[in-house]
């Protein structure tokens, strides 16, 4: 898989394919800082698939918050993200893989909806 912006160093050979995924409600940027001679960084979406191709020492930074200020929420290795290890047998699939460190091992169902009141809104005089 060819990254057009920002390819990995040609003198490695030892590239895995990866996939996480943005289970949040928040935009978050994703980096990956701790090899040289390359940098990568991508915004990805909530609900997003990002599939990249990195080396089996690189850390995946998640970085999540709001506009302008950005907290460094996660790091992940890129071995605990990598979908394509070669082998048919002990293949991981994405979403399992993709998941914080600090995820809680079982999720509850959550209701997005909000309910609808049908009472008026009142707005106080300022005087």
């Amino acid at each position: 898989m060819a990254q057009i912006l920002d390819p990995l160093p040609s003198d490695k050979e030892d590239k895995i394919i990866c996939c996480y995924v943005n289970a949040t409600s928040q935009i978050q940027v994703a980096r990956i800082t701790n090899i040289a001679n390359w940098y990568f960084e991508r915004v990805i979406f909530p609900g997003q698939r990002l599939v990249f191709e990195a080396l089996p020492a690189a850390l995946l930074e998640i970085h999540s918050g709001m506009m302008a200020s950005a907290i460094l929420s996660d790091t992940i290795p890129c071995t605990r993200l990598c979908i394509d290890n070669g082998s048919d047998s002990n293949q991981s699939t994405p979403e399992a893989a993709a998941q914080p460190s600090n995820a809680k091992s079982s999720l509850e169902p959550f209701n997005r909806k909000t309910p609808v009141t049908k009472e008026s809104l009142t707005m106080a005089a300022v005087g």
